[in-house]
């Protein structure tokens, strides 16, 4: 049986009840992470926490960096706890603003925060490392605070069931004609041998992976550009690319039913590939 946390007690996951109240359920009112477990490990836990204590933060939920980092070890007991100290693994967390009467404004000062997490097993795809995936692109009717890992998702819903529906993985968002990020990854295109990639701003999430990315690119001798691509530069580039915590670095070889380049993973994608696989299994 599945052991998941919830405000401070492991329970079953079928025992695990939140209140209808909780704003995470009726506004969206919280924060989440997924962070990658590999043989018992956590991949960049203390990047995945700095980020989700930037979002708190930014949305004045009290659940300080303090907090966030005594999560650490709930997910190391959950991974214990649900037999995942081998293999590969994925852990949820969230923070809510509790629960409390519908007001839009917050809730009385003290109403304690909604936290939850669960581990399961997870199995990264080699098809969609080594084949590529199918992309669409979608128009980012998103509001403007990307860069907050908020579990009000509807946008990238509705852009991935759009891609679902063409057969593709991934949705490419598309605002006022530049190539922001992926429905639920970053985005990376090839540009005359260069990595390519909208810089960091409230506009996109700062991933983790892009970071480990990034840094794979410039280990590789890849140089790195953070500027805007169109979307006339993506639909003609050589190779372009995602990543992401369950992505991992995945060729994009078809968007909008067009091959990108020879329709195969290229050159510049594969070595960085390479690299940052080496970065997440520590080899």
């Amino acid at each position: 049986m599945t052991t998941v946390y919830l405000n401070g007690a492991y329970v079953p996951k079928a025992d695990a009840k939140v209140s209808v109240d909780d704003r995470g359920f009726v506004f969206g009112d919280g924060i989440y992470e997924v962070v990658r477990v590999i043989e018992g490990r956590i991949f960049a836990w203390a990047d995945h926490a700095a980020r989700m204590a930037r979002g708190l933060e930014a949305v004045r939920i009290p659940f300080g960096a303090a907090e966030v980092a005594s999560l650490e070890s709930v997910c190391m007991k959950l991974v214990a706890e649900n037999g995942l100290t081998s293999g590969e693994a994925t852990i949820y967390l969230q923070v809510t603003r509790g629960a409390a009467p519908r007001t839009h404004y917050f809730p009385p000062a003290g109403t304690p925060p909604t936290v939850y997490a669960a581990a399961s097993k997870f199995t990264a795809s080699a098809d969609m490392r080594d084949k590529g995936v199918k992309a669409v692109t979608f128009p980012d009717f998103r509001w403007a605070r990307c860069d907050l890992k908020t579990v009000n998702l509807m946008g990238a819903v509705l852009a991935r069931q759009a891609a679902h529906e063409a057969g593709a993985y991934e949705a490419l968002m598309l605002r006022d004609g530049m190539l922001m990020e992926g429905a639920a990854t970053n985005a990376f295109v090839v540009i005359n041998g260069a990595v390519r990639t909208y810089p960091l701003s409230n506009y996109i999430l700062p991933g983790i992976t892009r970071t480990y990315v990034l840094e794979a690119a410039r280990a590789v001798g890849v140089r790195v550009v953070e500027e805007p691509v169109t979307a006339a530069e993506l639909h003609g580039a050589p190779e372009v690319f995602i990543a992401g915590t369950t992505t991992d670095t995945a060729p994009v070889v078809m968007i909008d039913g067009r091959p990108v380049g020879d329709g195969k993973p290229g050159p510049v994608t594969k070595r960085v590939q390479a690299e940052f696989l080496k970065r997440l299994y520590g080899r």
